[in-house]
């Protein structure tokens, strides 16, 4: 007779094989995903490429216009009132749709450098990244910086260059540029069929096909498209001769080069499979998603205080990148971006708090499109989860279901531009001081206060970029009913102040220079200029003064 087993190595066995069943579970789901972040200059066509991916995708059935007319539909992804009026992204979006038997998590990003400082928490959720570049103006100056913080991060870049529909410069010296300003090998994917107003289509170098598109109406839906070869009477008969000849010789030429491309550089960040298209008419999006789809790195591993966390591992893990309050105006809450970095999140878990020492259950997430939002159920490894936000989470906070995890800080940018916010209606006082908080716990606004100024002191706010004054009085009139007045300081940066209590008391400053607290009560000087901070450094040899907060 056989020997009955034991019934703590039944248990121990039936643990194994669950574990076994989650982590393929896991894996699965991880290899469906790419996550990734378009970034771009201000005005290449981010937002608009963003609205044709979701077309394409079929996450939406007509694609909205940025700067849209009463007949047009407004853009999925700018959902802030402001940016619909500017025709400019001022803040980072979310969108979670399915493609071909895929998850995507598209992380639409503002261009402009004033409001850089979202775009990098943004990019710390990224495993991947769309480089957008004008066909007429090449590389510009944002589009340089945010290359850089993805070559720092370890980031992929795919790089499409759009507006080729309207006059371009030569595709060989657009790539010629790339590598050598990027110092970074490019590799064509595809290759277009003239330009400006004669554009006509794409070669897809891969698929040995050429890709010949029509236009719709204001390139709301789908564009037709043609397959052919390049050599083909059809194609041939939509240019000039002169222009296909052209054409044909330079993919001779690409041919000749010789070069296969190499995964393994894409994912070391050496080479950038390059795209050309128009996101506007929709020429050549599919074929770009398509090949994303196929080499997009899928979520990897995290680095945290206690090592590289690996995203199969079986306990939830992920940290918030961004705050964003007054999504919804009929709920006016605050949401927490959670980015998953390893494990299965559930609805109801709880988990352990980081920065807080606490345990919470997690019981309102939401999966994010734009402004809209839909309880989720489960979650994993590079979706980001909306989780509401009664004033648990900052940005930066790392939670884990198995034990204390801390993932890396995110950098705070130093504030370059300062002013007095002032709130003339005495009855608004209170809707104008929460409002102040929620733009401080996004991250949007620093707060200064004159050093013993009491209890009705008028804050100075501190911001990276000029244009979020106009942010930040704009969201308080929609979002709070609150009118304010500001006064601008011809302030150019602050330094926190470190140092006994007495050596501070008796600090002395200089003309151009102003002590302030922040909102936490920390002692700060404001100063003017460079000679200001030298001058008082030199009066103040005990003291301290640091360009971060400690």
């Amino acid at each position: 007779m056989y020997a009955a087993i034991p019934a703590d190595m039944v248990g121990m066995v039936i643990l194994r094989v669950l574990e076994y069943v989650l982590t393929q579970t896991i894996r699965e789901e991880i290899r469906r995903r790419r996550t990734f972040a378009i970034i771009s200059h201000p005005d290449a066509g981010k937002t608009t490429l963003t609205e044709k991916l979701l077309l394409y995708s079929g996450a939406i059935d007509m694609a909205g216009s940025v700067r849209a007319k009463k007949d047009q539909r407004q853009t999925t992804s700018d959902w802030m009132e402001l940016e619909r009026q500017r025709g400019i992204s001022v803040t980072s979006t979310v969108l979670q749709f399915d493609y071909e038997g895929h998850v995507l998590n598209l992380l639409d990003t503002p261009g402009h450098e004033d409001f850089s400082e979202d775009t990098y928490r943004t990019l710390t959720a990224a495993d991947n990244a769309v480089m957008l570049i004008d066909a007429a103006k090449g590389i510009e100056p944002q589009t340089r910086k945010l290359f850089e913080v993805c070559r720092m991060r370890g980031i992929p870049i795919f790089t499409l260059i759009n507006k080729m529909d309207r006059p371009a410069r030569e595709p060989l010296d657009l790539l010629d540029e790339l590598e050598k300003v990027f110092g970074i090998g490019t590799h064509a994917m595809n290759w277009p069929l003239g330009n400006g107003s004669n554009f006509r289509g794409v070669y897809d170098r891969h698929g040995r096909q050429m890709h010949l598109f029509e236009r719709t109406e204001h390139g709301a839906t789908k564009a037709p498209v043609i397959v052919t070869a390049p050599d083909s009477p059809e194609c041939a008969a939509l240019v000039d001769e002169s222009t296909h000849a052209r054409f044909m010789e330079e993919m001779e030429l690409l041919d000749m080069a010789g070069e296969e491309f190499d995964a393994d550089l894409l994912r070391a960040g050496e080479l950038t499979p390059v795209y050309f298209g128009s996101a506007v008419n929709n020429f050549g999006v599919r074929l770009f998603l398509d090949s994303f789809l196929k080499l997009g790195l899928q979520p990897g591993s995290r680095e945290a205080a206690n090592g590289r966390i690996e995203p199969d591992s079986p306990h939830f893990t992920g940290f918030v990148f961004k705050i964003q309050a007054n999504m919804d105006p009929k709920h006016r809450d605050s949401v927490a971006f959670l980015r998953v970095c390893s494990g299965k999140f559930e609805r109801d878990m709880q988990v352990h708090h980081s920065r807080l020492g606490t345990k919470m259950r997690l019981s309102r997430p939401h999966k994010l499109f734009a402004r809209d939002r839909d309880t989720v159920e489960e979650a994993y490894p590079g979706d980001i989860l909306g989780l509401v936000n009664p004033g648990a989470f900052a940005i930066g906070d790392s939670v884990s279901a198995g034990g204390q995890v801390k993932f890396g800080e995110i950098p705070r940018f130093a504030p370059e531009h300062f002013g007095r916010l002032r709130c003339p209606d005495p009855s608004s006082h209170k809707k104008f001081r929460n409002g102040l908080d929620q733009l401080k716990q996004e991250g949007a606004v620093q707060l200064f206060y004159a050093a013993g100024a009491g209890s009705t002191r008028e804050p100075i706010i501190a911001v990276v970029g000029r244009l979020q004054f106009d942010v930040i009085q704009f969201r308080l009139k929609s979002e709070y009913n609150v009118d304010t007045i500001f006064d601008p300081m011809n302030m150019k940066f602050a330094r926190w102040v470190l140092g006994s209590d007495e050596d501070i008391s008796k600090m002395s400053l200089s003309i151009g220079t102003q002590l302030v607290e922040d909102s936490e009560g920390r002692p700060a000087v404001l100063f003017d200029g460079e000679w200001g901070l030298s001058r008082v450094a030199e009066k103040n040899p005990s003291l301290k003064f640091e360009s971060v907060a400690q």
